[in-house]
């Protein structure tokens, strides 16, 4: 076994803090349905930015970040545009003001707000619990694969099976791994709420913000005593019609690696992504952790400052430690073990480096910090489907008048009922990168068409949501399947026009939401976009009401802000290849996009609502 004696100190030392996290809480937590779920509203957008930051720096999604800067270099900071890792620019411009104007739990719970309580709305809330089940489901197996591959690098199945009163097959091994580690996220996550898991998350962004600094120091001193052989065009992020890069005379196996992937024609992949992206984007957050943070927060103008923290917090930390075990690994590929089942496997990367380079002490600072950021998306997931479950069907349809105990009870009962059906998929999928490419193609792109129509359109309806939604879903589950081997991606035009269509038909079958809902949600909301209808009706009433003229200045900010964004992206990876000149000039970028948005956006957020 890899790790010493004070390294499983520090390990232990983490998991008993989470532990103490979620008993010192949970009082806290019961006060409440509010308490549980949004921490009472009281949390500062800070700690919900560090906390949100926090849950995205997950083990599984760093796993597959260090392969992709691997394989691809810089132009690797592009691919993570599947996410798309933008929509917290859009959601820190407007998105999140928008949405928690709406004072509500849940982003079922929000559909009320937009389709009022006829069948249209119904239906609409039926399947956004529907989706919310689902895509938690998917995050929660996406987070126990890579959990399980983790730990199998540190802790040898020979040295556990000893222990252990049952036999295992070896291809089950990271599964077993997985349901140890997630009993201490579902503990804290249960017992303490969304109070706990922000707390949590503090502890352990700190552990990982440090961890990033050492991995990322380690592989500066390492680059600057060896040279770094890497293909043409690695060392730069942009690209041409193809990506060009041609490993076949230094590790012939990446060439492989990129065939399966589907990347190489690269100009037509990123023009995919930004059309996809932008739409989802368009669309506000799906219904997980990253709403829930953002109805959590205090006022609109503080959720607004939460979702434009959290690229500032997590990119340059998270970045570091990234480039930093890429550059390790290689540098000093031969020395990783990546075989895994007779084949090497890139995801294996991340472990093998930590298990080759970091040193005593500093090794259980970081497995305790990678444990932490699986837990923490673990933990943050589980809090955000529970509150579909608990909010949007048992308190709507089977007890609306459970007392807070039986709510506690609810809560704890859907959640271990959602974590042992993750557990079941995670057995069946293949590996994290299969995992995430569902997600964020399938998953996310079935939301689309429905999610952009009810924020922009004012004929829009109950009925054209949920078959814009069910249009999507359908091929969300079913393409995989049709289209065999072809990237999700690659699949998601076929899949919005399919959702596009139900939503037309959805609509024009049903009649309009009541006009006393549309001008409820107008005057509350403020959107831009098609509702002249509902505006005119409102200024009648109400000749004070200024419209929202702000799109012009809003689209202008997305641009800046994730141009800033992928320069704190890009800023730390060439700080660790000691690339001087392109580093300088990424955090000139960076500053200069921080001056304009300081003009162009802080100044003008609402002071208070």
């Amino acid at each position: 076994m890899k790790l010493s004696t004070i390294d499983i100190l520090i390990i232990l030392a983490y998991l008993l803090a989470t532990v103490v996290i979620g008993l010192v809480l949970k009082k806290q937590a019961e006060r409440s349905k509010k308490d549980y779920l949004l921490g009472g509203n009281r949390l500062p957008w800070y700690l919900l930015g560090l906390s949100n930051a926090s849950g995205m720096f997950d083990i599984s999604g760093t796993m597959w970040l260090v392969t992709l800067l691997f394989v691809y270099g810089l132009k690797s900071v592009w691919i993570p545009w599947l996410w798309p890792v933008f929509n917290q620019i859009f959601l820190m411009v407007f998105l999140s003001m928008w949405l928690r104007r709406s004072k509500v739990t849940t982003g079922a719970e929000w559909i009320n707000t937009r389709f009022g309580y006829r069948e249209g709305a119904r239906l609409s809330h039926g399947i956004v619990v529907v989706f919310a089940i689902i895509m938690g489901l998917g995050y929660l197996a996406y987070g126990f694969i890579g959990i399980g591959k983790f730990v199998e690098i540190f802790v040898p199945w020979e040295v556990v099976s000893a222990y252990v009163p049952f036999d295992v097959s070896p291809e089950y091994v990271p599964h077993f791994y997985g349901i140890i580690f997630t009993c201490f996220a579902v503990f804290y996550a249960l017992m303490g709420g969304m109070m706990s898991i922000v707390w949590a998350d503090v502890v352990q962004y700190g552990l990982m913000a440090i961890s990033s600094i050492v991995v990322g120091v380690i592989a500066m001193n390492a680059i600057a005593d060896n040279a770094l052989l890497v293909p043409d065009g690695w060392l730069t992020p942009f690209f041409g019609q193809r990506l060009s890069l041609d490993w076949s005379s230094l590790i012939p196996e990446v060439n492989e690696k990129i065939r399966t992937d589907g990347f190489s024609l690269f100009s037509i992949f990123f023009m995919m992504m930004i059309f996809k992206g932008v739409l989802v984007s368009l669309a506000g957050p799906a219904p997980n952790y990253d709403m829930q943070k953002i109805l959590s927060s205090k006022s609109p103008r503080e959720a607004a400052l939460m979702s434009g923290s959290v690229s500032f917090i997590l990119m340059p930390v998270r970045y570091f430690m990234i480039a930093g075990f890429g550059v390790l690994g290689l540098l000093y590929y031969e020395r990783l073990d990546l075989i895994v089942g007779g084949a090497i496997d890139f995801e294996q990367i991340l472990p093998s480096a930590i298990s080759e380079f970091v040193p005593v002490g500093f090794l259980g600072l970081l497995l305790a910090g990678l444990l932490a950021a699986f837990m923490s998306t673990f933990a943050g997931t589980l809090n955000a489907t529970q509150a579909y479950i608990v909010n949007d069907i048992y308190l709507k349809f089977i007890r609306p008048d459970a007392p807070d105990t039986g709510i506690k009870y609810i809560n704890y009962i859907a959640g271990l009922i959602m974590v042992g059906i993750s557990i079941v998929l995670g057995f069946y999928a293949k590996d994290v990168n299969d995992m995430l490419q569902w997600i964020v193609s399938g998953l996310y792109g079935s939301y689309v068409a429905a999610n952009v129509l009810k924020w922009y359109w004012w004929r829009f309806n109950g009925h054209g949501f949920f078959w814009g939604m069910v249009g999507g879903l359908v091929p969300a589950l079913s393409f995989r399947f049709i289209f065999e081997g072809v990237l999700d991606l690659y699949t998601f035009p076929l899949m919005l026009l399919v959702s596009v269509i139900g939503c037309l038909i959805g609509t024009y079958s049903a009649p309009p939401v009541k006009e006393e809902v549309l001008m409820d949600f107008y005057r509350n909301v403020r959107p831009w976009g098609f509702w002249k209808p509902i505006h005119d009706k409102v200024v009648a009433e109400d000749p004070g009401f200024q419209r929202n003229t702000d799109f012009g200045r809003d689209m202008f900010n997305v641009a800046i802000g994730t141009l800033w964004q992928t320069a704190l992206v890009i800023f730390p990876i060439y700080v660790v290849l000691l690339e001087g000149v392109p580093a300088a000039a990424s955090l000139g970028v960076a500053l200069v996009c921080t001056l304009i948005l300081k003009r162009t956006w802080f100044d003008r957020l609402p002071e208070a609502e």
